[in-house]
């Protein structure tokens, strides 16, 4: 079977590539911008480092930013009527996953009104039109969604997050710019950071995995590892690093799949709110022991990508350990919790068990599991 590869048409990276953004809508000949982030990058000036742009060359657009930590289908909905409202033609995605998420639903509705429910999104959605055009620009370094064929929305009312697939989603534009990042919390840069390094092992061991996949995931692994440290410290080499090790994950586990780190994870968002990369940081190691009796015999590439000292003299059940503890050292040098003691009630293991077997990146997991082996393996952290 062809391995499909699916990436952004362009791309720019680096200090200052937000000044690209005005000649590429003016280029192509757009005239008002829906201006979509989130409301605390509104209220801390860090959009305006892009409206400036527009207000310099006197590009209209409209700012909307109703959209939540974990992006709701109301969220969505509004957001569409925003755009309608507004009378834009294009979009300008600035944050973190949910702004680009709530982008990329507003985008593919706007184009494909037939799924105006939003639910109707959920797994592989059969949309005729691509997505509003739209230049992604994140402010996090860690869901890589700027370059992904996925989105994740909340549904309130079910309590659960369900994961959206649509090549007709990817911005054609993505604005890679570590200064954009740069005003991160410790904390906040810690949790993306994580998330990037999920993204980049769930992508390397998941069963869909290929040679190019690999070559981005192995990459990525080794610029997060060497980067995330010096980046939770506001380093300018550890941001630039970060900015572009979780694109390269993105560029990876968007084609090939995630597991059931992502699965669990999901869950615990939807029903606690938990910052989603916070929830995928301690479930990793959890998740990788898990998968070890199938995939450990790759995890020696993942801690030779992570500096692991003498991996290759060990064999492959040490190699495999040694790269667990990598990563658990490096969840715990930037502050994230070790468990899930605080966070997960035992009341709702079975709901997110439920909820975690029936999500879209389950499939993609290297072991074939069940919901009994899922509500062991959530306890196991409590």
């Amino acid at each position: 079977m062809a391995d499909r590869i699916v990436l952004n048409p362009i791309s720019y990276h680096g200090h200052g590539a937000i000044e690209n953004i005005v000649p590429e809508l003016t280029a192509r000949g757009y005239k008002k911008a829906f201006v979509a982030t989130d409301p605390d990058l509104l209220k801390f000036g860090v959009t305006k480092k892009v409206t400036d742009l527009l207000d310099k060359v006197g590009f209209a657009y409209e700012v909307y930013s109703n959209i939540k930590a974990n992006p709701t289908i109301e969220n969505v909905q509004t957001g569409v009527a925003a755009f309608r409202k507004a009378e834009a033609d294009c979009i300008v995605a600035v944050g973190g996953g949910s702004a680009m998420d709530t982008s990329k639903a507003i985008g593919i509705i706007i184009n494909n009104p037939e799924f105006a429910d939003v639910r109707s999104l959920e797994g592989v959605a059969p949309t005729k039109k691509h997505a509003v055009f739209t230049i992604a620009v994140p402010t996090t370094a860690g869901t890589a969604a700027e370059v992904t064929i996925n989105y994740v929305i909340t549904d309130v009312e079910k309590k659960r997050k369900f994961v959206c697939v649509d090549v007709n989603d990817i911005p054609e534009v993505a604005v890679v710019d570590p200064d954009m990042m740069s005003t991160m919390p410790k904390g906040l840069t810690a949790a993306t950071g994580m998330d990037a390094l999920t993204h980049a092992i769930e992508g390397y061991i998941t069963k869909g995995h290929c040679a190019i996949s690999d070559m981005f995931h192995l990459e990525a692994i080794k610029l997060i590892s060497h980067s995330l440290r010096a980046a939770v410290q506001n380093d300018p080499d550890g941001r630039e690093g970060m900015a572009l090790g979780q694109y390269i994950a993105g560029m990876g586990f968007s084609n090939v799949g995630l597991g059931i780190v992502h699965s669990m994870a999901h869950g615990l968002s939807a029903l606690y709110d938990t910052p989603h990369g916070v929830a995928c940081a301690i479930i990793l190691p959890f998740g990788l022991e898990y998968n070890a009796p199938v995939a450990g015999k790759r995890y020696r590439a993942i801690g030779i990508a992570m500096g692991v000292d003498g991996i290759n003299e060990m064999d492959d059940e040490a190699a495999a350990a040694a790269t667990i503890a990598a990563v658990k050292k490096l969840s715990a040098d930037v502050g994230i919790p070790a468990d899930l003691k605080g966070i997960l009630k035992d009341e709702d293991v079975q709901f997110l068990s439920d909820s975690a077997f029936a999500d879209a990146c389950r499939p993609g997991n290297p072991r074939d599991t069940s919901v009994e082996e899922i509500k062991a393996l959530y306890r196991s952290m409590m």
